[in-house]
Order: structure tokens, then sequence, then C-alpha cells
């Protein structure tokens, strides 16, 4: 007999505000508990020495998780030039220096070579797998790591303030994949100096930004009333850039039940620009998600069914006790 999940069926939304010195894991971990959550997942790793934003997919909103992490995000980071670092951060070992620090005039000359399409190797230090392995692993047994360059999307890049010859500070906006460590390092080797991460911080991700956030620390201060203080967002939320079709009840109850529907009656009643043409749209009813969706063959067709409550609400009412759930 499979053993009941633990905790509250809570469908939504946390953005999280994840301090320096805890991994993604453990922030998440405390988030689940201070919601009694079922089930969680996050929407795109921090590392460590890195803060800001970590959003938390609770229930079905879980089922999002992957178009928050190939939506853009933004970051603000400080360059330490004249000293490269083992994992191209400040926590590791440093593997080179060097004496020359370039000027703000120079700094900025070299940043368009950095935005658009570029081609980037990650960190040795990172989570990519080669031949099976986390290439954190291998560099931490020893053992040599050869990533391949691979092509990033870098949207913009400023040199937003330089408080002395060693430390100049940018914000970056950027799409999936895109290693700030990475970043860091190259511009520091086009400066004619090397170079790491002193400071990270992730100020957007995907449809998540820091005026929408809560701190770790002061949602752990909340204690048991987390759930009833209106924290969490729509679990639609991660899906606002995909067109939207808009459903009956009766037609919602057909697609959550994995049946296709005629795609041209919908179009007709209710005109979605690209829907017919997208990789995929948000059925919706009402305010409710009812599924990911795609359009084949002049049919509608389910992705992915969510089974989330009709506002994206955490499945537990003001009272703080259980809510029901669809």
């Amino acid at each position: 007999m499979a053993r009941k999940r633990r905790g509250l069926p809570i469908d939504g939304w946390l953005v999280l505000d994840k301090p320096v010195g805890i991994g993604s894991t453990a922030a998440l971990a405390q988030a689940r508990r201070a919601f009694n959550a079922a089930k969680a997942g996050h929407g795109g790793t921090l590392d460590p020495l890195a803060s800001g934003i970590l959003p938390v997919a609770f229930g079905e909103a879980t089922k999002t998780v992957a178009y928050v992490m190939d939506g853009r995000k933004a970051y603000r980071f400080t360059v330490r030039f004249g000293i490269a670092t083992e994992t191209d951060d400040a926590e590791g070992g440093v593997s080179a220096t060097s004496d020359v620090r370039p000027s703000a005039a120079e700094i900025e000359a070299v940043l368009p070579r950095f935005v658009g399409r570029i081609s980037q190797v990650p960190p040795r230090f990172s989570a990519i797998k080669v031949d099976g392995e986390r290439a954190y692993d291998l560099a931490r047994d020893g053992q040599a790591v050869e990533l391949k360059p691979r092509e990033v999307e870098v949207y913009a890049l400023r040199l937003v303030e330089f408080s002395d010859a060693d430390h100049a500070t940018f914000v970056a906006e950027c799409g999936k994949g895109t290693y700030i460590r990475s970043l860091a390092r190259d511009i520091s080797a086009a400066l004619g100096t090397v170079g790491h991460v002193a400071m990270l911080r992730r100020t957007r991700c995907g449809p998540f930004a820091e005026e929408d956030a809560i701190s770790l620390d002061k949602l752990l201060s909340l204690g048991h009333s987390a759930p009833s203080l209106g924290l969490l967002r729509s679990v639609s939320t991660a899906l606002d850039d995909i067109p939207a079709l808009a459903l009956t009840e009766d037609e919602a109850r057909h697609l959550a039940n994995g049946q296709a529907l005629p795609l041209l009656p919908l179009l007709k009643r209710c005109p979605c620009p690209g829907a017919a043409t997208a990789p995929v749209v948000r059925a919706m009813c009402g305010e409710r998600v009812v599924a990911i969706a795609r359009a084949e063959a002049m049919q509608l067709k389910p992705v992915r069914v969510i089974h989330s409550n009709v506002n994206g609400d955490s499945g537990v009412d003001h009272a703080g006790t259980q809510a029901g759930t669809d």
C-alpha cells in the first residue's frame, strides 16, 4: 500500500528571497515546512554564495516549473579583478593573479562583446553532467573537466558601479543556461586580467521580481500563520507569457479528463493571436488554469492538466484549516 504524502495540498508560487549562506535545496525545505506543503520544488538553483529570487512552487505549480526556468533572469553582480579562483566565485581557492586593473572606460568598451547570442564555457564547478557525472563532483575529485562551449543569450549588460580599481558592479538580463560566473571570468579576460564573482544577487526570475519577494527570515518568523497571509501567487503566474484560451466549464471538464477539444470554435469565440501556432497555450476557465495544452490537427490537446484551486490559492483557508481542492 502506497504511503500517504504528508502535508497539505497547497498550490501556488512563493517568491522567496534566499539569503547568502544557504543552498536552494535547504531554502526550499524550510519554505515547505513553513507552509506544511505536501509537494514543493523550485524554479532555478542559486548557489549558497548567491542571494535573491528563488521561486518556490507548491503542489500543482510544480507542473509549471519548466516555464519559469526557461524565462528571462536578471542579476546584479560584482567582479573582483586581479584574482581568479577555481570556482569563479569567492568560494574557491586562488588559481591565478594579475596586476592589471581596467578603467571604467575600458570596461564599458568591452561589454558589447557579451551582449546578444554569445558562446560561453560553463564553470568547471557546475552542475552540468559529463559522462553521467556532475562537473563539480569531478572537479572536487581532482579530475580534469573539459566542458564544451555553448550558446547563451544575454539581453542586457551594464556597468552600474566602479567603486575602486579592484571591484566593478554590473546588472545583466539573460536567458536560460547563462552562467554569471563565466560572464565575470570572460569579461576579466577580455580586459587583459583575471577575476571572479565576489557578489551575486538574482533580482528577477521569469515573472517573479524583488518587489514580490519575502525574505526567508521573515517567512520563518511568521510560523504557522504563513499559509493564511496571502503570500502565494497563482499557479498560472508562471504561464503569463503563454497565449491563453478561455474555456467553458464543460470544455474545461473534458480537457481535464484528457479529451481533445475542437480548436476552431474556441478561436471563433475568443480570438487568441498565436494560439494555433504556439508550442503550448494555457487553457483557462475563468481565473483557473485548467491545463497546459497544444494545438494539433485543429484540436486542443492537454499536455499537463493542472488540478489547482480557482485562484491558485494555497488550499488553506484564512482560519488556517485545510480547504478543498478540485
